[in-house]
Formats: structure tokens, sequence, C-alpha cells
């Protein structure tokens, strides 16, 4: 198991006044005991409720954590993009601000975590989510896997560890949530490790998905079809970087 030297633990914020506030105290706790050099950073993406009041209320007690605030939603890729801009420290963690997954099941990651790896990256063990969800990620994640030549088993899952250093010799350019795609993809294809470990899943206790209406999904399959041209058909991200490239020079990407 690899030293970990620094961590940014990020999530993405919208409408999630009921889950974020035990979300960065329990990510604190566990952040504490894994390494001293440490922050917490959350994006509030142009929140509606009472989420902005609360994670500036939070700040001002716990000095490692870091608010930004957006004043329109961003897209799911662009809060990612801007979270993994914002991340200061060696290895970044992020994971949503529902609290679908433990943030304290990190230690599982962590331990996961050896010398070379690039991402470790969590599989739902099972999904708890109301049944038609659950069959439509499971046509999902094997549609994706094999168009997309994945190897992990959940590209959906977003519970990840992955190397700063890593991400920022990516291209990430995506700003709905075809984003995971584009990262599983792009970090696979530099040829680095990735780990997988099991985590849990729960129901969600506050809030509603804001993925599942057909203007979303609709606009997901259209852009997952130009991501395939781009990723599998024509390569492109191959072109500009290669795994050396990657390592070697980590200002490439503009998230």
């Amino acid at each position: 198991m690899q030293k970990l030297t620094s961590i940014t633990a990020f999530f993405p914020c919208y409408n999630d006044a009921g889950t974020i506030p035990t979300m960065i105290i329990r990510a604190l706790q566990i952040l504490h005991e894994l390494t001293d050099d440490y922050e917490v950073i959350v994006i509030n993406d142009g929140s509606t409720d009472d989420s902005g009041d609360i994670l500036d209320e939070l700040a001002r007690h716990y000095p490692r954590l870091r608010v930004i605030h957006h004043p329109r939603p961003s897209g799911y890729g662009g809060v990612l993009r801007a979270g993994f801009a914002a991340a200061t420290k060696d290895w970044v963690f992020y994971t949503d601000g529902d609290a679908q997954y433990d943030v304290r099941e990190l230690i599982l990651l962590r331990e996961a975590m050896t010398d070379g790896v690039a991402m470790v990256n969590g599989y739902k063990i099972k999904r708890h989510d109301p049944f038609h969800r659950v069959l439509i990620g499971l046509a999902y994640q094997y549609a994706i896997k094999v168009a997309f030549g994945l190897a992990i088993r959940d590209v959906d899952c977003d519970f990840r560890l992955m190397r700063r250093s890593v991400l920022e010799g990516l291209t990430l350019e995506s700003t709905t949530g075809t984003i995971t795609v584009e990262l599983v993809k792009k970090v696979q294809d530099t040829g680095l490790p990735i780990v997988e470990v099991p985590v849990h899943h729960w129901y969600r206790q506050y809030g509603q998905s804001q993925f599942f209406n057909f203007a979303r999904v609709t606009g997901t399959l259209l852009a997952l079809v130009r991501w395939w041209w781009r990723l599998v058909v024509r390569r492109e991200h191959l072109r500009a970087t290669t795994p050396a490239a990657v390592a070697a020079d980590p200002h490439e990407r503009r998230p």
C-alpha cells in the first residue's frame, strides 16, 4: 500500500442541504485518520435550497473546508471539471453530495492504492434505487462497457480516488454526466492501472435525481454517440498525448 501524502475530497452539491453537512463532517473525520495534509472542497452548483447558507456556515467552523459557489448550474461535467481544477493535493477523491455512497468507505479505496495506480474506482455491491432505475442502470453499464471497451465493471459509480498528476494530463471537456465515460476511457487509455473496490450504495434520502427526464436522457444519448465517435473511432485523445507524456507533463489539461 502506497503512502498517502495528501488528498483533496471533493463533493459537487446541487440541492443537497439535507445530506451535505453529514458528508462533510464524516469526510473531515476520515481524512484526519489518513493523512495530515488534506482539504475538503464543495462546489454549490446553483442550488435553490438552503445548501449555500449551510455550506457557508460550515466553512466558518471548519478551516479545512473550502466552498465555491456557482450562481447557475454548470452541469455534472462542468462541476466535476471545476472541482478537479480546484484540487491542490496529490490525490483527489470525489463522490456526489446526495449521500448515496458512504464517504467513510474512502478507507477501502485507500487500502487498494498502490504504486503506479492511476485510479481506484468503486463499484456498487447492490444498487438501491427504484426498480426501473436499476434495470436502466444495468443496461447502460453493459452498453457503455461494450461500446467504449471499458475494463471496469461500473462506470456509473461516482466514488473514485485518482492521482491529480494523471487528471492534469487529461483534457476533459464534457459538461454533462457523460464526463464519467470520458474520464474513465481517457484514464484507461493512458495505460496506467485502474483498481476496483466494492462499495455500498444506499437509497436517496433527500432530494431527487436530476437526470431522469426526457430532455436529459436524450441529450446524454446524443452526447455518448459523439464521444464514441471521438474516443473509440477517431481516438482523438491519443493523438495529442501518450502515457509517457501524461506522466511527464501534467499541465496539458485545462479543466
